[in-house]
């Protein structure tokens, strides 16, 4: 934005007409902080688990959603909720019906404070549960990479399975 050299560890914006996301100086992202900021939004730092998540079974297979992990967030240019899941192609969008989100979201309060567009609600479902937690939406992204470079075969492989549980662990050691 402003041609400053960024450092290995700096922040993002949100442009939300195009869905980029840009690397920003600590300056430039400061700009884009407050609510109507423009077409831009800055992505904030907060990590956080949802505590005693519920979703049930019906609820996730209405989300058309193939392998354990997806992310959602509002999309304000849509006006509505996405639903994404990691996939060797990148980030592939489900249909999300939005009679499952708003059961999900009353069942669980903490979905009301998703910033739009810049946080999103990650989720791992597994046979002992679901982890939950409202991360920055450049954090979803990451793992979206991660799979995309490591997915070997039909399953994804050994070396994607260690992958997600190190970022899931890396999730949790971020959490407030």
């Amino acid at each position: 934005m402003c041609n400053v050299l960024v450092a290995h560890e700096h922040e993002h914006v949100v442009n939300t007409d195009t869905r980029n996301l840009m690397c920003t100086c600590r300056g430039c992202w400061l700009l884009f902080t407050s609510e109507g900021a423009g077409r831009y939004r800055a992505v904030p730092d907060r990590y956080a688990v949802v505590d005693g998540f519920a979703i049930s079974g019906d609820t996730w297979d209405s989300f058309q959603i193939p392998v354990s992990v997806a992310f959602f967030f509002i999309n304000s240019s849509l006006g509505r909720v996405a639903a994404f899941y990691p996939s060797p192609a990148g980030a592939t969008e489900s249909l999300l019906e939005l009679d499952a989100w708003d059961d999900l979201a009353a069942a669980n309060p903490l979905l009301a404070t998703l910033a739009p567009d810049v946080e999103a609600l990650l989720l791992r479902v597994g046979d002992d549960g679901t982890d939950a937690f409202v991360v920055p939406i450049d954090a979803c992204y990451e793992l979206v990479g991660h799979m995309r470079k490591l997915w070997r075969g039909f399953d994804g492989g050994r070396e994607a399975k260690d992958a997600l549980d190190g970022f899931f662990a890396d999730v949790r050691g971020k959490c407030r």
